[in-house]
């Protein structure tokens, strides 16, 4: 197996409608292509075992439209050895031997993901170097390791959300191989591997699809570039494409999960939304393999439709990231209130999407001008539908300099950050090294050999800001090698007396929701909330089946009214006192109760 679509079109084939003549070029020779039905083009029967031999043992090879003398990387190559703009080679992923014959899968109810990024995760950033770090995953609990995209992208360095080839793996990064024998590592700790797939725009550098096919809507812009073809003449075959991307990942790499980068840019009027087919899919496949495959959008739309059942209407799609959440927990903690963060000043806000979910559902939405969002049904929507954070890689690398909420919090502030996050009756999302606190920026870098795309990028950053208020001569170089090495993660800071009292409490807090899963199991509107306080005295509390959260979220002392009581199971103060239905704060900090009549859970 060489190819994606050898059962249909044999090795080599590509679908062209835009040429006239294609010409496989493989091994010194030019094979012409034979013309296939709805555009297609195939190696002739003749020929197919030489070319299947070829491409097995790795030649590169190419596509030559219209009697061009330089051939174009096959659209749906797996391995891209010398770069997105060169020749592609053969890779069979059924070559693997798999060791992860006895696993399962994980839920996403209970679990907790740890978003990373494989270029930073490590001074070598390669899948290797990430493999060796699982141990220390594993030890910290956590069931899911999200990989931002690692498709290939031109040069050496970037966040992924500009690659251009969806079927490869950066070869910087290892390839292939190396991708395989990180999720076969991971799944020997116990831990599933969800995959960032950007199926919205493609990356301004190697883009050669639309010299094949109308991959692309032109003219129809997402801000990132132009929009995928997903309803318009011939989108039957991109579609297709995006499929066959999303079987890559969940059959022949063994994937856990996808997270569906940005799904708001679909342009998508079809009656079927290409959400549902994708859902369609991973459930054939789940069902298949008997592995629990999990779908996660990344979506502003607040719009239950897209996390709700099939038989009910919406797209079946399990989760969704939740900016509304994020907001509300960082305004309460850095009191930050400028571009969107601006309505989660309110005071109530964070109480509402505790309650709620969403914050926007229906209100009005000042950064946006309208109203915007639908309220979640309870009856529908469980509350681990949402994934939540206090930072990913969004709402860090898209400030202006990068800044972790550690710039601004000290260790009481990123001890409630933790608690309000992974305490939640949601889904908790941790942005590799935030569990110890880590100081290093996370700033938007890339590495674009052409001197143009390099100067429209940095010009483009700085527009970017212009409605966050956000000071420009912040804003990094994306070019410079420099702005990339910042943002490397430091493992010594792990090992400080602040990083190591914060990693204990992380991995305290991950195995509370283990223990005593009333954390996040019941129904959203089981939960109860009370606040008050005032300035630097605000606290909040909540309780849910079997156990309590109480936070104060200002530095100043505060006397905290609990909805119920209970025995602590967690405190980020040892100073904090519970008193019956009374928690007392010195200052900013957070406890976690089990109520008595729990204690067995």
């Amino acid at each position: 197996m060489t190819t994606l679509d050898d059962a249909v079109h044999g090795p080599a084939s590509v679908w062209a409608p835009r040429a006239e003549r294609v010409e496989l070029v493989l091994g010194g020779e030019r094979v012409p292509l034979e013309d296939s039905d709805g555009g297609w083009r195939v190696v002739p029967v003749a020929d197919r075992e030489k070319v299947r031999a070829q491409l097995a043992a790795g030649e590169r090879y190419g596509f030559a439209l219209d009697g061009e003398k330089d051939a174009l990387p096959d659209p749906r190559s797996l391995r891209q050895p010398d770069g997105v703009h060169a020749l592609s080679a053969g890779f069979d992923p059924s070559a693997h031997e798999w060791a992860d014959k006895a696993w399962t899968g994980r839920a996403l109810a209970g679990g907790v993901v740890y978003e990373l990024h494989v270029g930073t995760f490590t001074p070598e950033g390669t899948l290797d170097s990430a493999a060796a770090r699982l141990p220390y995953l594993a030890d910290l609990g956590v069931d899911f390791v999200e990989l931002l995209p690692v498709n290939g992208f031109n040069g050496a360095y970037n966040w992924g959300y500009d690659g251009v080839l969806w079927h490869t793996v950066h070869e910087g990064y290892g390839g292939p191989a190396a991708y395989q024998r990180f999720v076969d590592a991971a799944h020997a700790h116990g831990i599933g591997v969800i995959q960032d797939v950007v199926y919205n725009h493609l990356g301004p550098s190697g883009n050669y699809l639309p010299r094949f096919g109308p991959y692309l809507l032109e003219g129809s812009g997402t801000g990132w570039g132009d929009s995928v073809n997903l309803d318009g003449p011939d989108s039957d075959e991109v579609r297709a494409y995006i499929l066959e991307n999303v079987r890559l990942w969940l059959s022949d790499y063994h994937v856990d999960g996808l997270r569906l980068d940005a799904v708001h840019a679909f342009v998508d009027r079809r009656a079927i939304p290409l959400l549902e087919e994708i859902a369609t899919v991973a459930e054939g496949i789940e069902h298949v393999t008997g592995r629990t495959k999990v779908l996660i959008a990344e979506s502003d739309l607040n719009d239950p439709r897209i996390i709700s059942p099939r038989e009910r209407g919406g797209d079946g799609i399990h989760g969704q990231w939740s900016d509304d959440y994020h907001h509300a927990v960082h305004v309460a903690l850095t009191g930050e209130d400028e571009g969107y963060y601006a309505d989660f000043a309110d005071p109530t806000a964070l109480a509402k999407v505790l309650r709620g979910g969403f914050f926007h559902d229906g209100t009005y939405s000042s950064f946006r001008a309208r109203c915007h969002g639908r309220p979640l049904d309870p009856a529908v929507i469980k509350p681990t539908q949402l994934v939540v954070c206090s930072q990913n890689h969004d709402q860090v690398g898209n400030r202006a300099a990068g800044d972790r909420p550690s710039a601004k919090l000290d260790y009481d502030g990123l001890a409630v950050a933790a608690v309000l996050t992974i305490a939640s009756p949601f889904t908790p999302m941790l942005f590799m090294g935030e569990e110890y606190g880590a100081h290093t920026p996370w700033q938007f870098f890339t590495s674009h050999p052409e001197p143009e795309l390099a100067k429209a990028t940095a010009e483009g950053r700085l527009r970017e800001f212009e409605k966050m208020g956000w000071d420009p001569a912040l804003v990094p170089d994306p070019q410079d090698p420099e702005t990339r090495a910042r943002s490397v993660l430091n493992w010594n800071e792990a090992e400080t007396d602040d990083g190591g009292r914060l990693l204990s409490l992380y991995r305290r807090l991950i195995a509370a929701r283990g223990e005593h899963p009333g954390l996040w199991a019941a129904r959203l509107d089981e939960t109860e909330v009370v606040a008050g306080g005032d300035g630097e005295g605000r606290w909040i509390a909540w309780s849910r089946p079997g156990v309590t959260v109480a936070v104060n979220l200002g530095s100043g002392p505060a006397d905290v009214e609990l909805p119920r009581g209970g025995r602590v199971i967690v405190s980020t103060r040892e100073a904090i006192r519970v008193e019956g239905g009374r928690c007392v704060f010195p200052g900013r900090g957070a406890v976690v109760l089990a109520h008595e009549e729990s204690a067995d859970q």
